[in-house]
């Protein structure tokens, strides 16, 4: 993946992250759950973008 798809996504999602803690009205808890799960998704992207995660197609959760 080009450096510049990487740095253009980081980019969109934290204007979105930062319209969606500036204009939606949401208790601060809220907040702070939303923001830390769009964290460790990016960084998980990042890993696997870079090759240093190896791919998450094999986990299975229930059955």
């Amino acid at each position: 993946m080009p450096l510049m798809h990487v740095v253009i996504a980081l980019i969109v999602v934290g204007i979105l992250l930062w319209l969606v803690n500036n204009y939606i009205p949401m208790d601060g808890k809220i907040k702070g759950i939303l923001n830390a799960i769009v964290v460790i998704v990016v960084v998980i992207w990042l890993l696997q973008a870079f090759g240093l995660l190896g791919a998450i197609n094999g986990i299975h959760i229930g059955r």
